[in-house]
């Protein structure tokens, strides 16, 4: 099988994988359809990534991203009852697994999720057109291109002790998914992957009691746990760093270093100009991600 056939067999059996989460969103028959829902996306938006300025590439990229930002406040919807389940705060849960229900209704009409199946039907034959045409002979070097440019990104972000922490989780994960979609064009070792999805766990324990903070602003009921989330934020936070320096010494030797920092200046410029956006918005929207 050629590695065009190969990707193509990937965002097919996706396809099917988002079928079955629909269907068990739509039967709440399990807590973690959404979840698995969400992870099918995201698999797809990694293998597309690479290849996501191809016009035959563009909509089904597009129409995962929107389906994307769709699920997101349900899914942290349900992390965080899950949290206050765990913490022992069921009147909280209950009150928003109301709200929970409606997300999950509003994400099954969405023409959002119906698009994307749309495009997932359509986009084999059109990429496939691409391939007739020859233009998919050097698509392979391409994706290893950008795994490198990709993993260059996180060699500035980890040399850098200033780099945004909300910035690095998101690099995190960008370059995690892309290396998990094409394991064998990566330049990282085993451990070198191994460390990154550690980094990324802390990272994301720390991110979601930070916004757990942040919600706990304007939402009341949530103060009681506010003492505590921001503890667990900071150990989080330290647990982090720890796997930052252990990643460092994981990660493969690269050249470009001027690339690199040009790419990290720019990124700062971005940063400030987020932070003084930021600034100006009230407490409890002042979500950094």
């Amino acid at each position: 099988m050629s590695f065009v056939d190969k990707f193509v067999a990937e965002i097919l059996a996706l396809q099917v994988a988002l079928y079955h989460s629909r269907a068990r969103l739509e039967a709440r028959t399990d807590s973690e359809a959404l979840h698995d829902l969400r992870i099918a996306v995201r698999r797809i938006r990694s293998l597309l990534r690479p290849m996501r300025a191809m016009s035959e590439v563009v909509a089904l990229n597009n129409a995962s991203a929107e389906v994307g930002r769709l699920t997101t406040p349900a899914r942290d919807l349900e992390v965080m009852i899950q949290e206050l389940e765990d913490k022992g705060f069921p009147v909280q849960a209950q009150l928003r697994k109301t709200r929970l229900a409606s997300n999950y209704t509003r994400i099954l009409k969405s023409s959002a999720l119906k698009n994307l199946f749309i495009q997932l039907d359509e986009w084999p034959s059109t990429f496939r057109s691409v391939e007739v045409k020859g233009g998919l002979k050097h698509v392979q070097p391409q994706i290893e291109k950008a795994l490198n440019k990709q993993i260059g990104r996180l060699h500035a972000a980890v040399d850098d002790a200033e780099f945004d922490r909300h910035e690095l989780r998101i690099l995190v994960k960008r370059t995690r998914y892309l290396t998990e979609a094409f394991p064998k064009l990566s330049s990282l070792s085993r451990k070198a992957a191994s460390s990154l999805k550690a980094l990324q766990s802390a990272l994301g324990s720390w991110h979601d009691h930070y916004q757990w903070c942040q919600k706990a602003l304007i939402e009341p009921d949530l103060r009681p746990l506010e003492k505590a989330w921001q503890s667990c934020a900071a150990t989080a936070l330290e647990k982090a760093e720890i796997q930052l320096v252990d990643l460092a010494k994981l990660l493969p030797k690269s050249s470009g270093k001027k690339s690199r920092l040009k790419w990290r200046q720019k990124k700062q410029q971005a940063l400030n100009s987020q932070s003084i956006t930021a600034g100006k918005l009230q407490n409890g929207d002042c979500f950094l991600v």
